[in-house]
């Protein structure tokens, strides 16, 4: 893009910003990059994600949480570890929160709400845990890029955090294992920003439940851990 183009959409002094350092990028060998210029690109595709989420979707997954009897959150690999940050916050925010596959993790029943966070929404241990937990009774929601997926197909909703992430030609395999495998061709690492949007747009959620339960940081602070 020309910068005569941004200058005609009004573009903000951060915009601009990212323009140069993009065009950085072209300039150069990706071998030549410094980190604070990595950080600047992936802070620039982030935004953009956050810009494509639809709000309607974001609403019908604040009201699964607040609704919910109780909050279970899964994902497999760097997504499980986002997982457990959001069931963290959860529990710090009041709510009942807990990991699926701990072992003081109670029976799922009916009118709980189950969290998945898969980037590709068919990793299978994944799925077939989301697949018994929908018969079980529990509402599903997914935090994908991919919506037209095996857990997609049963969920109750969806949030598309990054729908432009390299494809899989073969559906079967696993999104962790290509990306372990490193079988990737965006700059980022490992070939997805996935993880660390769904981790920003976790936290995000968080804030917009404290605005809605009217919960000061306080009330958090009071349930964080004291035995470390």
């Amino acid at each position: 893009m020309e910068m005569s183009l941004w200058a005609e959409s009004q573009c903000t002094i951060f915009d601009i910003l990212i323009y140069y350092v993009i065009a950085s990028f072209k300039r150069r060998s990706m071998d030549n990059h410094r980190v604070q210029e990595m950080m600047l690109l992936m802070a620039s595709k982030i935004r953009a994600i956050a810009n494509t989420i639809s709000d309607a979707d974001v609403e019908k997954l604040l009201a699964e949480l607040l609704n919910a009897k109780r909050i279970y959150v899964i994902g497999a690999g760097r997504s499980g570890l986002v997982a457990k940050a959001f069931a963290m916050r959860l529990m710090h925010l009041g709510l009942q929160a807990y990991v699926v596959g701990e072992t003081i993790t109670p029976a799922l029943n009916t009118g709980d709400t189950i969290v998945v966070f898969s980037g590709s929404g068919r990793t299978k241990t994944v799925a077939d845990i989301a697949e018994t937990a929908k018969d079980i009774g529990a509402h599903i929601c997914l935090i994908t890029s991919n919506a037209e997926s095996r857990i997609g197909r049963i969920s109750d909703c969806i949030v598309i955090i990054e729908n432009q992430r390299d494809e899989v030609e073969d559906d079967a395999l696993e999104f962790e294992i290509r990306q372990m495998m490193g079988d990737h061709k965006s700059f980022a690492p490992l070939g997805t920003l996935f993880e660390t949007a769904s981790m920003i747009f976790a936290d995000a959620v968080i804030s917009r439940l404290m605005e809605i339960t009217k919960t000061d940081e306080n009330a958090l602070k009071n349930r964080h851990t004291n035995i470390e």
